[in-house]
């Protein structure tokens, strides 16, 4: 299968327009209503979960052993801990990042009548005050607090503008697209990888691109809090690719270009096959890869299997610098996942026991190496074993 021509302009403004919608996990809704309509634009219906999550079914030439191509909606955020009598927030993290990139951050914190701007601020933030101890006081979310932009001296005043516990608080993102192909932002995990789901469907409706097997784009809203995958997962799927955030930092092999694919996170290995051949995919039609293991990560593939789903996980990536941080991510890697996208939907289904849920007995059942296999490695070289194939 050959790559498809993507469409980088698309790619870049439907960026720009999801990184513009807040969406930290809980508040999902206004993101869902896009991404919808987005999805009609480009020729699909969507499904809804009761929650919001997405799934858009792109019909091929074979419904049972679908495919899905998985991507999440939320983002990390924060919520109000509680109304503090010096007229600020205290605030709780949504999701897993730290305070230490809060400080300064500019948000909203959504009340129940209406919005309030503000900037979330070390506790000691005047260094006209405290001097020295602005640079030695503790990091984290109890040393951090929300600074209303509105009259809010005490508690009462917050009571006033309706803040309450529990008040959802929204990041500003502060996106920069700068020339050199460099994207700077925070919430590129996930919004990236929804905008890389995106481009490779217009791709696909561009090209009218037939596919083997029924092609379901999912979009979840509960990733960053564990949940992801586990409740929008059709029984005809077969195999399942994420598409997220990976990690570039020292004692990782991830890039900022090409795809990097994940052998494993912290629920453990990704599927034999279907990495091998997203391998293959990257080598016959020359895109950059890289392959990595990430110990402290998970995604939406280990919610799915966790909550029963059998179904072939992988999980492919661009890679980020400051994960869950200041991000800063390539749009050459973007563009390289959308293409791998395209010739993974395209090609042919060669394991054909993914037909069905359970087949009886071993006929067709996959292979992997042994020790006895290794000792003629040069023979299956020669003779181009790449094995089954998803």
């Amino acid at each position: 299968m050959s790559i498809l021509a993507i469409d980088t302009e698309y790619l870049q403004k439907i960026l720009a327009k999801l990184l513009s919608i807040p969406s930290p996990t809980g508040y999902t809704d206004t993101i869902v209503r896009f991404v919808t309509e987005e999805l009609h634009a480009l020729g699909l219906e969507a499904e809804l979960t009761r929650r919001g999550a997405i799934c858009a079914i792109r019909q091929g030439s074979r419904r049972n052993g679908a495919r899905a191509i998985v991507t999440h909606l939320d983002t990390l955020g924060a919520q109000v801990k509680m109304l503090k009598d010096n007229g600020r927030l205290s605030l709780v993290s949504v999701g897993h990042w730290s305070a230490r990139f809060a400080e300064g951050a500019r948000a909203t914190v959504f009340a129940e009548d209406g919005a309030y701007r503000g900037t979330i601020l070390p506790l000691k933030a005047s260094g006209h005050t405290f001097n020295e101890e602005v640079d030695t006081a503790p990091i984290g979310w109890d040393y951090v607090e929300l600074r209303i932009d509105a009259l809010a001296r005490d508690f009462h005043d917050l009571e006033k503008l309706s803040i309450d516990v529990g008040d959802i608080v929204a990041i500003d993102p502060q996106t920069e697209f700068v020339d050199n192909g460099f994207i700077v932002s925070r919430h590129l995990d996930n919004k990236a990888g929804v905008a890389v789901a995106l481009t490779a469907l217009k791709a696909m409706q561009d090209q009218d691109l037939v596919t083997p097997v029924d092609i379901h784009f999912l979009f979840t809203i509960a990733e960053e809090v564990g949940v992801g995958a586990s409740s929008v997962l059709a029984p005809e799927v077969a195999s399942m690719i994420s598409v997220d955030n990976g990690t570039s930092a020292p004692g990782q092999n991830s890039s900022e270009f090409g795809v990097t694919i994940a052998m494993a996170d912290q629920t453990g290995p990704f599927d034999y096959h279907l990495n091998k051949k997203l391998v293959a995919l990257c080598r016959e039609n020359d895109i950059r890869y890289q392959k990595d293991i990430f110990r402290y990560y998970r995604s939406d593939s280990a919610s799915a299997v966790e909550a029963g789903a059998d179904v072939r996980t992988a999980l492919i990536t661009f890679g980020v610098d400051a994960s869950h941080g200041y991000e800063r991510i390539h749009m050459h890697a973007l563009r390289s996942l959308a293409e791998l996208i395209t010739c993974y939907v395209g090609s042919p289904v060669e394991i054909k026991r993914d037909f069905k849920p359970v087949s009886e007995g071993i006929s067709g059942f996959t292979k992997q190496k042994t020790a006895e296999a290794e000792q003629d490695l040069t023979r299956d070289v020669e003779n181009e074993d790449l094995g089954p194939q998803v």
